[in-house]
């Protein structure tokens, strides 16, 4: 496989109590789905955990060892509760240390403010290296393959775009949308003949509203960077 036929795969943490709960609506994923597949890193997979040693320590360990990437967001702001960076040592059997050069960059952007729980956002795992936050100073961490951004929508996009010159992707994920109105039942089966005739390519019927007609679009993806136009010269529904 070449260079540019490679697929290069990404995980996604969201962490944080009050996602699961409801209290909190996700705004990264989205984000980090485009920005990714911009970069030729497919996104393959996003879990939503709680701020639990028990359960986050395994699933870094796991994700870590199946993705080229890890990016996890949320959990490393000022409060007990922010337990990510820990989490994340334990995850690589290394200890949590302030980090020097974050403990500078704080004290540099609070001056005299620069209280001990704002501190708490120097610590690092070990042999952590840090991601740039122009938004709010405290920095992003990666350990190996592992990300470390903020929750914030703002900061994590920022942090994102400093360090998306690193990542070494693949082939970008191509797509089309085609929208039909039709019933899901009536295109059901040519899709799924053009599915068979198309292995490479992923398939997909969504439903939509639109001026009180309902109908599904079809959308189509192929990852060796060849257009999906050759599908609609095959469509049985046109």
């Amino acid at each position: 496989m070449s260079e540019q036929e490679k697929i290069v795969t990404a995980c996604l943490i969201i962490i944080g109590n009050e996602i699961l709960s409801g209290r909190t609506q996700d705004a990264n994923l989205g984000f980090l789905g485009r920005r990714l597949n911009e970069e030729g890193v497919r996104l393959a997979e996003v879990r939503v955990l709680p701020d639990s040693m028990e359960v986050l320590v395994p699933a870094v360990q796991e994700v870590s060892r199946r993705f080229d990437y890890v990016f996890t967001t949320g959990g490393i702001g000022p409060t007990h509760d922010d337990i990510t960076v820990d989490c994340i040592a334990a995850a690589f059997e290394v200890p949590v240390i302030e980090h020097p050069e974050a403990r500078r960059i704080l004290e540099e952007y609070y001056g005299d403010g620069l209280t001990p729980a704002r501190l708490r956002m120097a610590r690092a795992p070990s042999g952590a290296s840090l991601v740039p936050n122009p938004v709010s100073g405290a920095p992003g961490l990666r350990i190996e393959n592992v990300y470390i951004f903020a929750g914030v929508p703002r900061i994590m996009q920022a942090q994102f775009d400093a360090i998306a010159h690193e990542l070494s992707g693949g082939a970008p994920l191509l797509s089309e949308s085609i929208a039909v109105s039709l019933p899901e039942s009536v295109v059901a089966g040519g899709l799924a003949e053009i599915q068979l005739q198309h292995g490479n390519v992923e398939i997909g019927s969504y439903p939509f509203q639109k001026g009180g007609a309902s109908g599904r679009p079809w959308w189509c993806a192929r990852w060796m960077g060849r257009p999906c136009a050759q599908l609609r010269r095959t469509s049985l529904l046109w």
